[in-house]
């Protein structure tokens, strides 16, 4: 469904650098006038017009959620009729397309004492209401767009609403409405000289294709701000291991500054406790924006299934992520992401893909937390003399995790190697990995790439190229860690039964993730 009326083809004329409003001009349909704007109150009114619901309900033929697609778009008419509906392709950071409604307008933002009207684009999935709009500034060759806490380069639109979205408590009527006031404090776009009008054209054409990446021409940098705390580091998930790894970080001294985002509902258990007590620079937020300028981000979140299968548990956890790992990576551009999330090799995948970080600093935290075990139980447990060679668990976390040693395979028997790597994992079978021990490896972790000390781990990266392995999945190897992330990946002797140990768990991990929808 289309509604022509000219003044909606985006913001009004610049006056002195800002935008002039306009006044509508009639609009009508079936012969009737329509009403517009009374300038003074800049109130809403409703254009009398009929909503063509079962126009749209054709639109939407593939849409999972059709009915309540079109119910809550008819509700958006009522206070927004003037925005214009279309179905057009969408392309993901993947690069896959996808056929998408979605629908433009403005929106009246009072700013500094003037009204500005806010050109916008909305992007409705075809899981709407369950999964959020995707939602774009629509600018006009003579404005510029403000990168700021909520607005991107390329003019995509973050909000906690949309963080936090969840069906039936939210609408796209609310989100309009915290757009407006988000706006409100800090205006998304600015006024061009007539001299980067030309420029601002190639942006333009790139935004219009939803294309990732592009450069931030004619943006007002926000992410040059200064950056007062050296090591902000940011822990996603406010559940036992998040405030596990909160404690650990804290207790290390890492952090000029730690970030626990909390992005359940309600106060719970243990967050209350750290709110209660109130940790020394350690700040608890349900705001994205807080983790702005982190070193590291920490994802501990998971989705917990009930009766779903693996499949639809892992599903979930995709679609949580999918809402908060962009804007995640929009605050905080040149973090390191450390996902602690399960299951953790096809977790730190998904993270990868929706970040569209390098691979370097996409990292899981793996088998570290056994690899660390085994060696303390060689050397100390069983006083096992290793003439320097190292023992490293590899692979996958779980039961098909593989050891492997580094270093001259003469200094030590084959025999003695064998026996002992079984004594030592046999007790390491029996340790449990509990919230506060998976803590306390992150934070070591964390502590190698926030000091650069270049210190060897076991952490899931992209082993692509690796053991003869052809796809696109995450396991884990003995990488060095600085702040950047993997800056190594150390080579260890090659084995027949280990390279096939590890296709086969690259094998099965691939298959997974080739039936998760990112």
């Amino acid at each position: 469904m289309r509604v022509e009326c000219p003044v909606w083809e985006g913001a009004g004329p610049w006056t002195a650098g800002k935008f002039a409003p306009r006044r509508l001009p009639s609009c009508s349909k079936s012969g009737k006038r329509s009403r517009g704007w009374d300038r003074r109150t800049w109130l809403w009114i409703e254009l009398e017009m009929e909503f063509d619901c079962e126009g749209l309900r054709r639109l939407l033929g593939k849409y999972k959620f059709r009915d309540l697609t079109v119910e809550e778009l008819k509700n958006v008419n009522k206070f927004f009729p003037h925005f214009r509906y279309s179905m057009d392709t969408y392309v993901f950071k993947d690069s896959s397309q996808k056929d998408l409604l979605n629908f433009t307008g403005t929106i009246p933002v009072m700013y500094q004492g003037n009204t500005y009207n806010i050109p916008i684009r909305f992007w409705i999935l075809d899981s709407h209401p369950f999964a959020p709009p995707i939602c774009f500034l629509k600018p006009t060759a003579n404005m510029g767009i403000s990168v700021g806490k909520h607005v991107d380069a390329q003019g995509r639109i973050y909000l906690p609403y949309l963080q936090n979205w969840s069906h039936p408590k939210s609408v796209i009527v609310g989100l309009i409405k915290e757009m407006i006031a988000k706006f409100q404090e800090e205006l998304p776009l600015y006024s061009l000289p007539s001299s980067d009008e030309a420029r601002q054209v190639d942006l333009l054409a790139y935004i219009a294709k939803i294309t990732e990446g592009v450069s931030d021409i004619n943006s007002k940098s926000w992410a040059n701000h200064e950056n007062k705390t050296s090591n902000k580091i940011t822990v996603v998930g406010g559940g036992e291991l998040g405030i596990a790894c909160t404690l650990a970080i804290s207790a290390k001294g890492i952090a000029d500054r730690l970030v626990l985002l909390d992005l359940s509902e309600g106060t719970k258990g243990g967050m209350m406790d750290l709110e209660i007590f109130n940790l020394r620079n350690v700040e608890i937020s349900k705001d994205l924006s807080a983790s702005a300028h982190s070193k590291v981000l920490i994802f501990t979140v998971n989705s917990l299934g009930s009766s779903q299968s693996y499949l639809d548990v892992v599903q979930s956890n995709v679609d949580m992520f999918r809402a908060v790992v962009p804007a995640l990576g929009h605050y905080s551009p040149h973090s390191v992401l450390l996902v602690a999330s399960q299951p953790v090799e096809i977790m730190t995948y998904v993270t990868w893909k929706l970040s569209a970080f390098p691979a370097n600093r996409v990292i899981g935290i793996g088998c570290n937390l056994d690899s660390q075990r085994l060696q303390y139980i060689i050397t100390n447990v069983l006083k096992a003399q290793t003439s320097g060679r190292e023992v490293w668990v590899i692979g996958e976390q779980g039961e098909d995790k593989v050891l492997t040693w580094s270093g001259q395979e003469e200094v030590m028997s084959h025999t003695y190697q064998v026996q002992l790597s079984n004594r030592a994992m046999e007790l390491l079978r029996v340790k449990s990995q509990r919230s506060w021990s998976v803590g306390l490896s992150v934070a070591d972790m964390v502590d190698s790439i926030v000091n650069n000390k270049k210190k060897v781990h076991s952490v899931s990266t992209l082993a692509k190229g690796y053991y003869d392995i052809n796809s696109e999945v995450f396991l884990s190897l003995p990488c060095i860690l600085g702040t950047s992330g993997v800056s190594e990946i150390k080579t260890i002797l090659k084995e027949d039964k280990i390279t096939e140990k590890l296709q086969s768990s690259a094998s099965s991990i691939h298959g997974l993730q080739q039936q998760l929808k990112l």
